[in-house]
C-alpha cells in the first residue's frame, strides 16, 4: 500500500499534472463514446487545422488573415470539386470495370495454377492445387457477400454522405474564420494555471502538423506519380492503382508491400511474365525507393523519430481502435505519448532538476 502511496505522490502530487491527466481522460472518453457522431466535426477540424499552416504562412507574409481564409478556403473548394467532378467517377469507373473483369482474372488465374504441377511436378500435385483453388474461392465467396453486404448497407449512407458533404466545407470555413475565439473559449473551461498541458500541446500541435501535412502532401505526389507512370507505359486501372498506391504511405513499413501485391498481380494478369510486366514492376519499384529515400526526408524531416516497433505498435493500437483514422494517425497520437510521458513529472525529474539548481 506505501509503495501505491508514493507512486501517487511522485506521479500526481503536482496540480498541472492533474490537469493534464483530466483533459486527456476527457479527450479520449468524447472520442471514445460519441466518437462516431460528431466524425464530421472531427474530420472537419483536421481539414482546418491542415488548411491553417497554408493560412500561417500567408500571414507571415504579411497577408491579412481575412483575406488568407478566403483565399486558401476557395482554393480548397476548387479542390474538393474536381476530386469529386474528376476524380471520383474516373475511379468509380475503373473499380466497376475491375469487378466487371474479375471473373476472367480468376479464371487465367486457375489455369495458370494448373499449370503447376506440369512444370515442378516434384514441388507440387494437381490435387494440392485444386484443395488450393477451393479455399481461394472459399474465401472469394465470403469477400464476395461481405462486399454485398456492405454495398446493400451503404445505400442507407448516400443521404447522410450528402449531408455531410454540405456540412463539413460549412464547418472548416467557420474553424478557419473563427480559430482564436474558438480555442478562447476552450480556453475558459480550463484553470488559469495550466502550462504543463500548454507545454505538451504546443510540442504536440507542432510535430502532428508537420507529420500530418507532410503525409497528406506525400499521398498525393505518390498517387499522381504512380498514375503517370503506369498511364505512360500504358497499364490498365492506372488511377485505380495510383490511388491505392498515395494511400498505401498512410502505414510504414506495411503499405509498400501490400500495394506491391496487386500491382504485380493486374500487371501479370495484363502482360504476363513478358518485358512490360517487369518494367511496371521495376517503375513501381523506383517510385517506392524515391519515396523512402527523398520524399519523406524531405517532407517529414522535422517529425520526432520514433523506434520502428513503435511506429509498429502504434499502428496495431490505434488502427484496432479508430479504424483507418487510427492508422493515419498512429504516428501523431504515438508521438503525443512520447510528448506526455516526457513531460510528466516524475521523482526522477524532479531529483534531476534539483541537482541542476542545486
Amino acid at each position: 500500500m506505501n509503495i501505491v502511496k508514493q507512486w501517487f505522490h511522485d506521479h500526481f502530487s503536482d496540480p498541472q499534472v492533474v490537469i493534464l491527466a483530466l483533459v486527456l481522460v476527457f479527450g479520449v472518453g468524447v472520442v471514445l463514446t460519441v466518437g462516431d457522431m460528431i466524425a464530421p466535426v472531427i474530420a472537419s477540424m483536421v481539414i482546418a487545422f491542415l488548411l491553417d499552416g497554408v493560412i500561417k504562412t500567408l500571414e507571415n507574409l504579411r497577408v491579412p488573415r481575412f483575406l488568407a481564409v478566403g483565399g486558401v478556403f476557395s482554393a480548397f473548394m476548387i479542390f474538393l470539386g474536381v476530386v469529386l467532378l474528376g476524380l471520383l467517377p474516373l475511379l468509380t469507373n475503373q473499380l466497376a470495370q475491375f469487378f466487371k473483369e474479375l471473373p476472367g482474372f480468376i479464371s487465367q488465374g486457375q489455369a495458370a495454377l494448373l499449370q503447376l504441377p506440369e512444370q515442378y511436378p516434384s514441388f507440387i500435385t494437381e490435387a494440392e492445387v485444386r484443395n488450393l483453388m477451393s479455399s481461394i474461392g472459399a474465401q472469394l465467396t465470403v469477400y464476395g457477400q461481405r462486399l454485398l453486404t456492405f454495398s446493400l448497407a451503404s445505400l442507407g449512407s448516400v443521404f447522410t454522405f450528402i449531408i455531410y458533404l454540405v456540412l463539413m466545407p460549412i464547418m472548416v470555413f467557420f474553424f478557419l474564420k473563427d480559430k482564436k475565439m474558438i480555442l478562447a473559449w476552450g480556453r475558459a473551461f480550463l484553470p488559469e494555471d495550466h502550462n504543463l498541458a500548454s507545454r505538451v500541446w504546443q510540442d504536440v500541435n507542432r510535430q502532428i502538423g508537420n507529420y500530418v501535412r507532410g503525409k497528406v502532401w506525400e499521398i498525393m505526389i505518390v498517387w499522381g506519380a504512380t498514375y503517370m507512370t503506369l498511364l505512360f507505359i500504358g497499364m490498365d486501372y492506372a488511377m485505380l492503382l495510383g490511388f491505392l498506391v498515395g494511400l498505401s504511405v498512410i502505414i510504414p513499413y506495411i503499405g509498400a508491400t501490400v500495394a506491391t501485391f496487386p500491382v504485380a498481380v493486374l500487371a501479370y494478369f495484363q502482360w504476363g511474365w513478358g518485358t512490360d510486366f517487369w518494367v511496371a514492376v521495376l517503375a513501381y519499384t523506383i517510385i517506392q525507393v524515391l519515396d523512402g529515400n527523398l520524399l519523406v526526408p524531405i517532407l517529414l524531416s522535422e517529425v520526432v523519430d520514433l523506434h520502428p516497433i513503435a511506429i509498429i505498435t502504434a499502428i496495431l493500437v490505434f488502427g484496432g481502435v479508430w479504424g483507418l483514422w487510427g492508422v493515419f494517425f498512429a504516428i501523431p497520437l504515438a508521438t503525443l505519448v512520447q510528448a506526455v510521458l516526457n513531460a510528466w513529472p516524475n521523482r526522477g525529474n524532479r531529483e534531476k532538476g534539483q541537482r541542476a539548481t542545486g
